[in-house]
């Protein structure tokens, strides 16, 4: 970010842009309701950061974007899997001007659009990659598939050109979520935005429904909390009138319950303790309803979604109790990749705050083992390795240095 090295801790980074904005450590921690002292020891690596409300308060102060502070976006790598046109050829694909302009897509020799059942399968095979954590592959095919979404939704009628709306607005939604995960929080507003207003002809309450989610997943990622709570409330009244069926469709259900998922996080980083229990609440409801765990629209909801939620708002509300005692006995191995690796994340995170760095090590290396790519990308592993490497008073272990090398945190 703006030229400043990945080698830094959030601590490290919070004195660069401290110094840059001619800021004391006292004037600093006063702004944000602190002592000096604290302030130095976040600084000197001392004091963990890594609760998302206490780090996006210092970047509201310092005048800078959440992702500043936590080295985001970071370069995803070349791999057999991407191949070289990464995040560039999707940002060109989003910012194509055809798509909103009144010319049109370009025209491929009057080739006729995609067949639904090939969309579809296409579709389902991406996501299915993205939840295996393959983001590379997912990144490097997702322009071709925006635009053959839209060639079938331009070039169909009738009930094909609804379904291919509804497959164009999911193939923008996972562009949106899969740059919510690279630290590409402009382009993933832009994604989801395009996914409503490609869904918004069809009436679809359930594709309208997953899509406000990555709505609310991209304000997380710029640190607008309240905001993803509002979302939160505004998307689930929207639902709220679907669902008084007597058998609401396991789909609905899901997108429904995620969204709570979803919003009970904003509102734990948002440091607002009732509402996450609230939404936690009803989130478990509806996978009562549910009745077991699913991944109906690849939403992995369900009873382990709801647990492994419980455990990472504890951790953003400083409970680390609840996440150490919690975290280690949800058995995440019938869930998809994406989510089994993202809870590692959660308890290892939570040993670390309970000074056992030793288990920390060894979850987060069982997480990079399962999805590398998924663990390079995140500012906690990031934040982990980092924080580790500065605290040995000795020589790091190999593994440990060997860690900080793969996850691109030292030289």
């Amino acid at each position: 970010m703006r030229g400043m090295p990945s080698t830094l801790t959030i601590g490290e980074r919070v004195a660069w842009y401290r110094r840059r904005r001619g800021l004391s450590q006292e004037v600093l921690a006063g702004l944000v309701g602190r002592t000096a002292d604290w302030l130095g020891k976040i600084e000197n690596n001392r004091i963990e950061l890594d609760r998302l409300s206490v780090i996006k308060s210092l970047a509201d102060v310092l005048d800078i974007s959440l992702g500043d502070l936590l080295a985001e976006p970071s370069l995803l790598d070349w791999t057999a899997d991407s191949g070289t046109d990464t995040v560039p050829a999707l940002r060109a694909a989003l910012m194509n001007y055809r798509v909103i302009s009144p010319f049109g897509q370009a025209s491929d020799g009057q080739a006729p659009p995609p067949s639904i059942v090939d969309l579809k399968r296409d579709v389902t095979a991406l996501w299915n990659a993205y939840q295996d954590s393959r983001f590379g592959y997912v990144t490097g095919r997702l322009p071709d598939l925006l635009h053959r979404a839209q060639a079938a939704a331009d070039g169909l009628d009738g009930e094909g050109q609804d379904q291919a709306r509804r497959l164009h607005g999911l193939t923008y939604q996972l562009a949106a979520t899969q740059l919510t995960k690279l630290g590409e929080t402009d382009l993933a507003w832009i994604a989801a935005d395009r996914g409503l207003a490609a869904v918004r002809p069809t009436g679809d309450p359930i594709v309208t429904g997953s899509l406000l989610r990555s709505v609310g997943h991209a304000l997380h990622s710029t640190g607008r909390y309240q905001e993803a709570v509002r979302l939160t409330e505004d998307a689930a009244a929207y639902l709220e009138a679907h669902l008084r069926q007597p058998t609401p469709a396991p789909a609905l259900l899901s997108v429904y319950g995620t969204l709570f998922l979803s919003g009970a996080m904003a509102a734990a980083r948002a440091n607002d303790p009732y509402t996450t229990r609230t939404f936690l609440a009803t989130a478990e409801e509806t996978a009562s309803r549910l009745g077991t765990d699913g991944n109906h629209l690849w939403t992995a909801f369900g009873p382990t979604n709801v647990a492994i939620h419980r455990v990472a708002t504890a951790a953003e509300l400083g409970d680390v109790q609840v996440a150490v005692d919690l975290g280690p006995r949800v058995d995440t191995t019938g869930l998809p990749m994406e989510r089994r690796v993202r809870h590692a994340l959660e308890v290892a995170r939570a040993y670390n705050s309970w000074n056992r760095a030793d288990e920390a090590q060894a979850a987060l290396l069982d997480a990079e083992q399962m999805a590398p790519e998924q663990v390079r990308h995140h500012f906690l592993s990031r934040q982990l390795a980092l924080t580790w490497i500065r605290r040995q008073r000795g020589k790091p272990s190999t593994k440990l240095v060997g860690l900080a090398r793969r996850l691109n945190v030292l030289d």
